[in-house]
């Protein structure tokens, strides 16, 4: 069993550092290395990350500001050479906070730390209840009810989650990994952009869905087909 890892760093020298204990360290994977928050997020969007080695102070975007946007599901150790953002790292429920300069010791208690959350993590499965889900957005974790959704559109490496009654949720993350965790009798893709309730269609006029409140959703000739079966074996 094995970690995968994304180190985060814009210092190349800190960056290598964190490459090469990562690889040192038998029960951890590098998936990628990144000099920089935005670079990570296009990494963190595909899914198959489950830890981040990620420095606090960046340009352009903080690693404290990339945290707050992730999935509750990713594990996260900062790295810094400032002591004053040990306080504020647990209250984005961090695994752990490296001080640099860091010693493979400090660094193996931390991955170490990391395994215990990663075997008590459920697995994808289990993950996510039957009725809900909870999603990261403004650095609030939100609980999402299945039932409330009308539809879900993809933002390049962001997705938005509209509710009832005009409440929309935007959060950081693939379409592609949303998709697999919902329920596929529950909710259909039908477009490269949208992910629909089936409760929630109202009526359908040629190519597009209707939902209660009037909203439009196209329907795309990749995905036309499947949820043609969808609508024929509906029929009473």
């Amino acid at each position: 069993m094995k970690i995968k890892c994304l180190a985060i760093d814009d210092e190349p020298f800190a960056l290598k550092q964190l490459v090469d204990y990562i690889q040192k360290t038998p029960f951890l994977e590098l998936a990628e290395k990144c000099s920089s928050a935005f670079e990570a997020l296009e990494k963190l969007t595909e899914g198959n990350i489950d830890l981040i080695f990620v420095d606090i102070n960046m340009p352009g975007m903080s690693g404290m500001e990339l945290v707050k946007s992730l999935p509750p599901d990713i594990m996260v150790v900062f790295t810094t050479a400032y002591s004053e953002y040990a306080v504020e790292s647990y209250k984005v429920s961090a695994v752990d906070y490296l001080l640099k300069p860091i010693s493979y010791e400090d660094f193996l208690r931390s991955a170490n730390k990391a395994m215990q959350h990663f075997i008590k993590k459920p697995n994808t499965n289990e993950k996510q209840h039957d009725d809900h889900f909870f999603v990261k957005s403004d650095g609030k974790t939100i609980k999402i009810v299945l039932s409330e959704i009308d539809f879900i559109e993809s933002m390049s490496e962001y997705v938005k989650i509209f509710l009832g009654e005009n409440k929309v949720v935007i959060s950081l993350m693939s379409m592609k990994s949303l998709e697999a965790s919902l329920p596929s009798d529950r909710f259909m893709r039908v477009h490269r952009s949208y992910i629909v309730n089936l409760d929630k269609i109202a009526t359908i006029e040629r190519n597009r869905i209707v939902f209660y409140n009037n909203t439009y959703i196209p329907v795309s000739d990749q995905y036309k087909d499947e949820f043609k079966k969808f609508i024929d074996n509906s029929f009473l």
